[in-house]
């Protein structure tokens, strides 16, 4: 997709978010996104495009580093409740409880019986503890096929510039292809449910990929404009008048070039 077209319908997106955003405050609605996904997909990307233009108070974004020592020995879904939202917020995860379902599983930092039960409970939780709750709850999976996933690794090997992408599970994830499908199809038939959907997102064409997204986004929630007031821009109160400018004349100005 041409640049231009992109930025001119993603900007048609964002009016439509502020007002989402707009009801999601004042309506008290909590939301949770879920962004799962292969390795390189995007996830980034399209969280970055649903949300520039919010506000990060309403619209959080969650994503959280490896547990730690005392984290590991806490009920597995602990360290994420603590991150659900509130009324009026919108709580996105960047990987999620899922990490379980992928990573974990693929690389043995859990075992067969830990996969198994999370599997098993993981629907029951999202049902009761979460859509019952009367929270919206959006998993989304990122799929990319593996010619493109291995040319945006090459461009992060080569890009000095991206290079910081490349976590230590990225070339491990490239070797194990398979592995991580053979996981993830796995993670869709136990955890893929009417009351709590898996929709699936093809993200080789990035920007397409974040425009679709935010569109079923915004197409799956009911809401509405929320009527504004007129805004009508001050003047300046000249009671406490000085010279503002005088006295900021000798401070640590930055030079500018020209």
């Amino acid at each position: 997709m041409k640049r231009k077209h992109y930025e001119q319908k993603l900007r048609e997106l964002h009016a439509e978010l502020c007002l989402l955003q707009d009801w999601v405050r004042d309506t008290g609605q909590r939301i949770i996104v879920v962004f799962e996904g292969r390795d390189a997909a995007g996830k980034g990307g399209c969280i970055r495009a649903l949300t520039e233009r919010l506000s990060s108070r309403i619209f959080r974004v969650v994503a959280l580093p490896s547990p730690s020592d005392r984290e590991k020995t806490q009920v597995y879904m602990q360290r994420y409740i603590t991150h659900f939202p509130a009324a009026g917020e919108v709580v996105i995860f960047d990987r999620s409880w899922y990490n379980r379902a992928g990573v974990e599983r693929v690389m043995g930092f859990c075992t067969e019986a830990q996969h198994k039960r999370f599997l098993r409970e993981c629907p029951a939780f999202e049902k009761s503890m979460i859509v019952d709750s009367g929270v919206h709850l959006f998993k989304y999976w990122l799929e990319v096929s593996e010619e493109e996933q291995e040319k945006r690794f090459q461009d992060r090997i080569d890009d000095p510039r991206k290079q910081w992408k490349l976590s230590a599970m990225d070339l491990p994830s490239r070797e194990r292809w398979y592995e991580y499908s053979r996981a993830r199809d796995e993670m869709l038939d136990a955890t893929d449910r009417e009351e709590t959907p898996w929709y699936i997102v093809n993200s080789d064409d990035k920007r397409e990929a974040r425009l679709n997204l935010i569109r079923h986004f915004l197409s799956s929630l009911p809401y509405e404009a929320t009527p504004r007031s007129r805004v009508v821009l001050p003047g300046r109160d000249i009671s406490y008048a000085y010279d503002d400018v005088a006295s900021m004349k000798n401070r640590r100005w930055i030079p500018t070039p020209h």
